[in-house]
């Protein structure tokens, strides 16, 4: 191929990056607050953690807040499901991947996205807090991008919570007794990490930070310059 031809077809490619991220922020710019959800995509309907995803999604769901995942099988349909169920927003931010990505029937309000990057700046954006139930590296990146963005200040703190305690104890301990050990990390930043087993405790982290966040917002430059 041409040379020319190359840089042509990477100029219009800006056209279709930018198509996404329009159509993301006019379609999820009046969801309210919102939970953004994340975790396996190869979880049974029979696993305990996707029943117990269907609970917190309900419950949150209940509570006035709407649920983003990413659109797919497994914990994501959890989530979306008990938001539907609920008569709740239920988001599905559906990427296009050759494997996994099967869209889920229990998304009301449905994106489709073929870049990840454009993708993740809608989880932030619109998430009151991120919930990542036990999942594989797609739930690992989500949650360790989000702990850089705030861990560095270029988006405004917010809950960064691992549902399923024994599922993730051996992520904690290698940061705690290699990563803290080692100062590669500070024992602040360890502090923007919550995990729980209780769900109820999972809405009362939210509910605060929303509290938290509406004076913040409303009063102070630098959170407004934060946020994505």
């Amino acid at each position: 191929m041409p040379i020319d031809d190359l840089k042509g077809r990477e100029t219009w490619r800006i056209f279709r990056i930018l198509s996404e991220f329009v159509e993301g922020f006019e379609e999820l710019a009046d969801i309210g607050p919102a939970v953004s959800i994340f975790g396996s995509a190869r979880t049974s309907p029979r696993n305990k953690y996707y029943k117990q995803t269907v609970e917190l999604s309900k419950l949150l769901s209940e509570n006035g807040y709407s649920i983003i995942t990413g659109g797919g099988p497994g914990i994501m349909e959890a989530a979306n499901r008990g938001a539907a169920d609920n008569g709740g927003t239920s988001v599905g931010l559906n990427i296009e991947l050759p494997m996994e990505q099967k869209p889920n029937k229990y998304q009301n309000l449905e994106l489709n996205f073929r870049y990840f990057f454009a993708r993740k700046v809608m989880f932030v954006k619109y998430a009151m807090g991120y919930v990542c139930m036990p999942g594989g590296f797609g739930t690992l990146d989500e949650f360790f991008e989000a702990l850089t963005l705030i861990q560095t200040h270029k988006i405004y703190p917010f809950p960064l919570i691992l549902f399923g305690a024994e599922y993730w104890a051996p992520l904690r301990d290698f940061m705690e007794n290699s990563m803290l050990k080692n100062n590669t990390v500070s024992a602040e930043d360890l502090e923007l990490i919550q995990v729980t087993d209780d769900q109820e405790e999972v809405l009362e982290i939210i509910n605060k930070h929303r509290d938290w966040k509406k004076k913040q917002v409303k009063n102070s430059k630098t959170y407004k310059e934060l946020d994505l």
